[in-house]
């Protein structure tokens, strides 16, 4: 087995994982583990923008404000306050490096509005390309460094862990050669979400929960996995992707209709539309329900056609070539699964339960987001922890301890084809189950009808010790927690909302910890 030495080894190539890289580069050299190239990656579909307290006429408490009305009593305040008065800074950095965030006329930044934000205070790039034109941009500062290498098509499946001690990872290459051991100081997970597991998602293929799935493997902490948050309008065209329709649409006005053309969230809560996403998508989903219809409708017909194109190009040119002109027709949307509210869990610096081990982004679980994330939040933690993680790294020296790695190094094989075709059956069916049983409305029986497949795909698993095998009985080991801690959460709170217990209960006002 090749074995590479570095000082930090960062799983994942999005906004946490190149904003990680950056700042350790300073301290050492480092390598990047990338499921896809390096420019895939949540991240980078990111459409909505940054949010952070950037117009002088707005508050750093009322953006801490509006995070802990969304989190639902679930955020630690402390860590928001973090979040929110250091993202100002990390977003002026990027800025002095060259980031180009959209402006007027007169040179000054357009913020934009979303929902549970009670100001405008949404910077955006591109118009709704926010998270490509962020990512590529770090991207570019990353590959400016001679002491950062950047493994592509690289899928990490372990960590490499002795006495509480993180020291590297074993990743293997998917074009099918032979695993390799990343051996480093620090290990920092980066690798994202895990809302791909559901059938109906708006992420990349990669966002299967692998961090998630290897922390839970090597006895890291998680918690908070019940909290899905679903986007309210994700595309709903049968046989078409679940293509996002940003946030910031229903922020430039936009309505949601019924099948009766009825503004449905008039009533249902004081902002409408711009109710937070637990709230709109839970709104859709019921509406849905009450029709036997599998989209409500997002209409711009009323809005300036011509500044909602200029605003939206990626939205606009991905409907038109579908033949859907969004300024003389409303757009079919439903909820999908969109982010993973919870995660490993981590302390203020992204520090883990094991020693040297640091999770950011999407993976993590800082205490910021609660029970449901606000709307743009996302990107700034990447930034804003990511800088906190290498600060916390640099606090004490780390030796390499050459005389414990190769025993911990299992040597793993790649699953015959004919596995790898029953492999992506089992996957296809977990992500309808999880849907079906786990999705944005469950209940006690949902959830265990969901335990009970999932555990019989888990028996069915061809050649377990394999590479394949191991990465996919460790997302149904993640799905199954994802479960177990929706069960004891008998209560609706944010993301999770379960029909036979459909209120909030202060007994659950706490986190789920494993």
């Amino acid at each position: 087995m090749e074995i590479f030495h570095f000082d930090y080894i960062v799983v994942g190539s999005g906004l946490a994982g190149l904003a990680t890289a950056y700042h350790a580069s300073k301290y050492g050299n480092v390598a990047i583990l990338t499921k896809s190239t390096a420019q895939t990656s949540n991240s980078h579909f990111a459409q909505g923008g940054i949010a952070c307290v950037y117009d002088r006429e707005d508050r750093l408490e009322k953006h801490v404000e509006d995070t802990l009305i969304a989190g639902r009593e679930l955020c630690n305040e402390s860590t928001v306050n973090i979040l929110v008065k250091e993202g100002v800074d990390r977003v002026k950095e990027v800025i002095e490096l060259g980031m180009q965030f959209d402006t007027d006329e007169h040179h000054e930044i357009i913020l934009g509005l979303e929902g549970g934000h009670s100001h405008r205070r949404i910077l955006h790039a591109g118009g709704d390309e926010t998270g490509a034109r962020l990512t590529s941009f770090m991207l570019e500062q990353v590959l400016k460094l001679d002491n950062v290498t950047i493994f592509e098509n690289m899928s990490a499946t372990s960590i490499l862990h002795r006495d509480n001690r993180a020291y590297g990872v074993v990743a293997y290459p998917l074009s099918r050669g032979e695993s390799k051991a990343f051996i480093g100081k620090h290990i920092v997970l980066a690798s994202g979400g895990i809302s791909k597991v559901y059938s109906r998602s708006t992420n990349p293929d990669t966002a299967t929960g692998d961090g998630i799935s290897m922390a839970i493997a090597a006895g890291v902490g998680v918690q908070d996995l019940e909290f899905i948050q679903f986007h309210p309008s994700a595309l709903s065209i049968e046989g078409k992707p679940s293509f996002l329709i940003s946030e910031a649409v229903r922020g430039e006005g936009a309505y949601l209709l019924n099948s009766k053309g009825e503004r449905f969230m008039v009533g249902q809560h004081p902002n409408g539309e711009l109710a937070p996403r637990d709230i709109v998508a839970s709104a859709i989903f019921r509406e849905m329900k009450s029709d036997s219809s599998n989209f409500v409708y997002l209409s711009l017909r009323h809005l300036d056609g011509e500044k909602m194109r200029e605003r939206f190009q990626s939205i606009n040119r991905f409907l038109m070539d579908l033949g859907i002109d969004f300024t003389k027709e409303d757009i079919p949307v439903a909820p999908a699964a969109h982010y993973m509210v919870g995660g490993v869990a981590t302390g203020s610096h992204g520090e883990t339960s094991m020693n040297h081990l640091y999770a950011v982004g999407e993976v993590a679980s800082t205490g910021v987001m609660g029970a449901n994330r606000l709307a743009s939040n996302s990107l700034l933690e990447c930034l804003v922890f990511a800088h906190r993680a290498v600060a916390h790294s640099t606090a004490e020296t780390v030796e390499f301890d050459q005389e414990v790695k190769i025993t911990d190094i299992a040597r793993l094989f790649h699953a015959s084809e004919s596995s790898l075709t029953q492999h992506q059956e089992i996957i296809h069916e977990m992500s309808v189950v999880m849907m079906q049983y786990v999705g944005i409305i469950r209940n006690g029986n949902s959830l265990s009808l969901a335990q009970e497949i999932l555990v019989g795909l888990k028996a069915k698993v061809m050649e377990p010790n394999s590479i394949e095998g191991i990465a996919i009985i460790q997302r149904i080991n993640s799905c199954l927690l994802m479960i177990e801690m929706a069960s004891s959460r008998k209560e609706s709170r944010g993301g999770h909302i379960r029909s036979d217990y459909p209120k909030s209960d202060e007994a659950f006002k706490e986190h789920t910890k494993h």
